[in-house]
């Protein structure tokens, strides 16, 4: 099997880091790399990680000079990994024992992604309920924008395909992970795997649950919308000229939810 690159961006998580590190080490593919990029922690965190995994030769530690965001953040993990196969784990959450495994068993010539499907844990990372959202996605649809997630975590993909995409944008704060997965979108393949191969911690500091997190992720989630649309050359959606529509995000939830979308999603 091919070597694999497991990415974490992080930033003052080193309690919860330590189910993220567990998971990882027990892993039943073991022909791994961890890239580990912090973002100039403040608390003790970064030391506290060098010291957990300096003994594993495996995990490679990095940090910004300066806090520079989670774009610039993740965009250098991928730049410092040798794998040809790469996938992003966050701190705070988790891999259950074969996501590496099976995750490469799905990776073939014929695609440049795999994905699948998650559970949602709490603060703990007991397990709560699977995302509803994800499914297999249908390829080569140059209306296809992620919008209800569908495309989601465990998420790997190769690096070659990633090579030729002009990579992750550093200046965003928010919305990276759908930054990266639209532009591998107009590369390839993606290939849905059914199992739930990853752990997603719900707390309190997450994205989801901090409503001011969440004006900013909307704002960066416009700005990945409208960078897609230019490169796949769209200048109207469903009848309207996309520089006179302020919210791409709520408008494409709602265009595309109507029971027609619903129906042609399923082909």
């Amino acid at each position: 099997m091919k070597k694999f690159s497991v990415l974490i961006a992080h930033y003052n998580n080193f309690e919860y880091f330590k189910d993220c590190y567990n998971s990882l080490i027990k892993q039943t593919f073991q022909d791994f790399e961890v890239i580990i990029v912090d973002d100039c922690s403040t608390d003790d965190s970064f030391a506290k990680i060098t010291e957990l995994t300096n003994k594993d030769k495996r995990f490679r530690l990095f940090r910004n000079e300066e806090n520079r965001g989670v774009g610039f953040t993740k965009k250098k993990c991928i730049d410092l990994s040798s794998g040809e196969i790469c996938g992003f784990v966050d701190p705070d959450d988790a891999l259950v024992e074969n996501a590496i495994e099976v995750s490469l068993k799905n990776h073939t010539t014929n695609n440049v992604v795999t994905y699948s499907s998650f559970t949602l844990c709490d603060n703990n990372l007991k397990p709560q309920r699977i995302f509803a959202h994800s499914r297999a996605v249908k390829n080569g649809d140059r209306k296809f924008f992620n919008i209800f997630l569908e495309a989601n975590h465990f998420f790997t993909f190769k690096k070659s395909a990633y090579n030729k995409t002009v990579g992750i944008n550093p200046e965003l704060t928010s919305a990276v992970d759908q930054d990266l997965y639209l532009k591998l979108y107009e590369t390839g393949n993606f290939t849905f795997i059914k199992q739930p191969l990853y752990l997603y911690r719900l707390h309190a500091n997450g994205v989801s649950q901090d409503s001011s997190k969440k004006i900013k992720l909307n704002e960066n989630w416009q700005k990945v919308l409208l960078d897609t649309l230019e490169r796949r050359k769209i200048n109207k959606l469903f009848g309207e000229e996309v520089s006179e529509i302020k919210n791409l995000p709520e408008f494409l939830k709602v265009k595309q939810n109507n029971l027609l979308a619903k129906i042609l999603r399923k082909f």
